[in-house]
């Protein structure tokens, strides 16, 4: 049992979870379909369009309503990192993900992205994700970075505190080899949930195209 215990855990808490592709607001052209199924979801989406603060689709209408929000800093885990790009991905209050299709790409439909500005702050207005229990999938949203003239990567993913499914050998693992600050703490207020969570780029140097 305690076998079984430890490989849940590294299954659902250590490793990344699969890409799930985000949705394309513009037609594809066909000669460039093949880099556009392929590549991160964290590219899909309009520049235009982004800012320090993003709602993920059907908000208002859920009903463990979440803000999360924070700073992300630069590597040296002390300056604000402007111009970064975050997105975040997640299940429906069931915990399953509610994938649709564009140009013959899937995406996860529950997805969001901000652009921070000078002082490195963003916010996301998502909503808490359910467990899939077919699977104990643990409550979890998925982000993803990108800095200005670098690659991007997915971050850990972020957990909830009060997921029945986080048991005690999960969260002493998490402490030991991962990041604690990964399991989220909402607070009440009003009719949201509030949490605070500031992320601290990885050093990275190789420049993307």
């Amino acid at each position: 049992m305690k076998n079984l215990i430890t490989l849940f855990c590294l299954t659902f808490i250590i490793t990344f979870h699969n890409p799930i592709y985000a949705q394309e607001t513009t037609e594809v052209l066909e000669e460039q379909k093949e880099v556009y199924l392929e590549r991160h979801p964290i590219y899909d989406y309009n520049e235009l369009q982004l800012s320090p603060s993003d709602s993920i689709p059907d908000f208002e209408l859920k009903q463990q309503k979440l803000k999360i929000t924070g700073t992300i800093y630069k590597s040296d885990g002390v300056t604000p990192a402007e111009g970064v790009i975050l997105y975040i991905e997640q299940a429906d209050e069931d915990g399953d993900f509610d994938l649709r299709k564009l140009n013959d790409k899937r995406y996860a439909h529950h997805r969001g992205w901000i652009k921070t500005n000078t002082d490195g702050r963003y916010t996301f207005y998502t909503f808490v994700p359910g467990n899939d229990r077919r699977y104990n999938q643990l409550q979890q949203l998925f982000p993803a970075v990108k800095e200005p003239s670098k690659q991007s990567y997915n971050l850990e993913s972020f957990l909830f505190d009060e997921d029945p499914l986080l048991t005690k050998l999960c969260r002493k693992k998490i402490n030991k080899k991962g990041d604690p600050t990964r399991i989220l703490k909402p607070t009440k207020e009003g009719d949201l949930l509030v949490v605070e969570k500031n992320i601290v780029l990885e050093s990275i140097t190789v420049v993307s195209k």
